[in-house]
C-alpha cells in the first residue's frame, strides 16, 4: 500500500510539483525556533477563511437575494434565512458556524496585527507582506460590510442605509458614488443583489489571491521572530538550516493543530450556548424584517467596526478645530525634521491644504476621511517606525506606553461605537480620535527617541 502511495506521489510530481510546493511552503520551510503564543493566529485566520467558505457555499444553496414580499408580507431574503434556520437539516448550524466565525476571523486578525505591532513585523525586509496583510484586512472590512446586509433584518437594511449615505459627503462625486454602491436611490432590491455579488464571487477571490501573495512573500523572507534577529542570515549548519532556526513541520504544525483545537473548543461553545454573543455577534434589531418606513432607535455597526465608527461620529464642527491645531504640529514637526528643501515645501503644502479643507468642507466628509484613513494607516508603519530594533522586548518605556495609550484608545472607541452618543461620550471619543491618530503620525519621532537595547545576534527563548 505504501509502494503504491509513493508510485501515486511520484506520478503527480512529474505532472504538477505538488511535494516541491508543501517543501517549499511549510514541509521544508526552516521558521525560527523561538515563536511563541502570539504566532498562531496567522493559521488561526486560515482555519477561520476556511470555515467562512465552506459554510458560505452551503448557506448559498438556500439563500435568496430577493427584497420583495412573499404571500405572508415578509422579504423574500429575511425568510430565507429563517428557512435555513428552521427548515433546512443542519441550516442552523451552519448559519451560526458563518456568523460566529465572522466575530472570529476579526478577533483573529486583530491579535494578528498586534503582534505584528509589538514585535516589528512590518519593519525589513517585510514591508511587503505587511502590505498585502493590510490588504487583507481591507477586504475583510468589505466582506463583512456587504454581508452584513444579506439577512435583510432592520439592522442590516439600517446599517447599510447610513453607511452609504455617508459618502454622499464627497464633494462634488458624492451622490453619484452613493448611486453607484446602492445601484438604486434607496437601498433595495439592487443593492441587496449587488452586495450578493460582491460578497460571494468577487470579494472572496481577491481575498484568496491576496492570501497566496501573503503567504509567498512570507515564505521568500522568512518569518520574523519575539527578538527580530534574521536567521537567515546566520551560519548554516551541515543540513543548511540556520543555527536557530528549524523546519515547520513537524514542530509547528503540532503547536498550530494544540492552538487551533484550543479555538475550536472556545468556537465551538459560543456556536451552542451564545451564537448572539449578547447582540454583539447578531444584534437583537436583525430579528426582525427590514422595514424602509420604521427606524431603530439606536444604529450602529457591528462590534468589529465601531472604532472606526466612533471615529466618524467624533468628528463634529467643534473637533476640526483641534484637528486643525493636530495638524499644524504634526506640520511643523515635519517641517523643522525634514532636511531637503522640496520636503520641506510639500511639508507646508499639505499642511496648509488639510487646514484650509478643515475651514471650507463639511465636518461629515471629514468624518468619512478619517474613518478611512484610520485603517489606511496601517499600511504607512514601515516607513513610520524608525526604531533601531524590532521587537517591543528591546524597545524602550516610551514606545510600550505609546502602544498600550493605542490599545486602551482602540478598545475604548470600539466600546463607545456601540453605545448611543452622548455629549460626554463624543469627547471621549474625540480625545481616544486624536491619541489613535497619534500613535501614527508622531511614530517618526517617538520611535527615534526612545531608548533601546541592542538586539542579541542569536534568538533567545526559555
Amino acid at each position: 500500500m505504501q509502494k503504491q502511495a509513493q508510485q501515486l506521489l511520484d506520478w503527480v510530481d512529474a505532472r504538477f510539483p505538488l511535494t516541491f510546493l508543501w517543501e517549499s511552503q511549510w514541509g521544508k520551510y526552516v521558521a525560527p525556533k523561538n515563536f511563541n503564543f502570539w504566532y498562531i493566529f496567522g493559521s488561526l485566520a486560515m482555519l477561520v477563511l476556511v470555515i467562512q467558505i465552506v459554510t458560505g457555499i452551503f448557506l448559498v444553496m438556500h439563500y435568496k437575494p430577493d427584497a420583495s414580499l412573499n404571500a405572508a408580507g415578509v422579504p423574500v431574503a429575511f425568510a430565507s434565512v429563517e428557512y435555513i434556520m428552521r427548515d433546512v437539516p443542519g441550516g442552523w448550524i451552519i448559519r451560526y458556524l458563518h456568523s460566529t466565525g465572522a466575530s472570529a476571523f476579526f478577533v483573529v486578525v486583530y491579535l494578528h496585527m498586534f503582534r505584528g505591532l509589538m514585535y516589528g513585523s512590518y519593519r525589513k525586509p517585510r514591508e511587503l507582506v505587511w502590505l498585502f496583510g493590510v490588504a487583507i484586512f481591507l477586504c475583510l472590512m468589505a466582506e463583512a460590510f456587504f454581508g452584513y446586509l444579506l439577512p435583510w433584518g432592520q439592522m442590516s437594511f439600517w446599517g447599510a442605509q447610513v453607511i452609504v449615505n455617508l459618502f454622499g459627503s464627497v464633494p462634488l462625486i458624492g451622490e453619484y458614488l452613493s448611486l453607484l454602491i446602492r445601484g438604486d436611490y434607496v437601498v433595495s432590491d439592487a443593492t441587496l443583489n449587488r452586495f450578493f455579488s460582491f460578497h460571494v464571487i468577487a470579494i472572496p477571490l481577491v481575498l484568496i489571491g491576496l492570501v497566496a501573495a501573503h503567504l509567498t512573500a512570507l515564505h521568500e523572507v522568512g518569518s520574523n521572530n519575539p527578538d527580530g534577529v534574521e536567521i537567515k542570515k546566520q551560519p548554516k549548519d551541515a543540513n543548511g538550516i540556520p543555527l536557530d532556526g528549524i523546519y515547520s513541520h513537524p514542530y509547528y504544525t503540532i503547536k498550530d493543530i494544540f492552538g487551533a483545537v484550543v479555538f475550536l473548543f472556545v468556537f465551538a461553545a459560543v456556536v451552542f450556548f451564545m451564537p448572539e454573543g449578547g447582540g454583539y455577534f447578531l444584534e437583537f434589531n436583525n430579528f426582525i424584517p427590514a422595514d424602509p418606513l420604521k427606524t431603530p432607535p439606536h444604529i450602529a455597526p457591528v462590534w468589529y467596526f465601531t472604532p472606526y465608527y466612533s471615529i466618524l461620529r467624533a468628528t463634529t464642527s467643534d473637533f476640526m478645530l483641534w484637528l486643525g491645531v493636530f495638524v499644524l504640529i504634526v506640520g511643523g514637526l515635519s517641517f523643522f525634521s525634514l532636511r531637503h528643501k522640496l520636503a520641506k515645501l510639500a511639508a507646508v503644502g499639505v499642511t496648509g491644504v488639510l487646514v484650509l479643507g478643515f475651514i471650507f468642507l463639511d465636518a461629515k466628509f471629514w468624518g468619512v476621511v478619517l474613518m478611512g484613513v484610520s485603517v489606511l494607516l496601517f499600511a504607512l508603519l514601515p516607513w513610520l517606525d524608525r526604531s533601531p530594533v524590532k521587537s517591543i522586548r528591546y524597545k524602550g518605556s516610551l514606545y510600550k506606553a505609546v502602544l498600550a495609550v493605542f490599545v486602551v484608545c482602540f478598545v475604548v472607541l470600539g466600546y463607545l461605537g456601540i453605545l448611543p452618543p452622548t455629549p460626554v461620550g463624543t469627547i471621549v471619543s474625540q480625545i481616544c480620535s486624536i491619541l489613535y491618530l497619534g500613535f501614527f503620525a508622531f511614530m517618526p519621532w517617538y520611535t527615534a527617541m526612545d531608548r533601546t537595547q541592542p538586539e542579541p545576534e542569536r534568538v533567545t527563548w526559555q
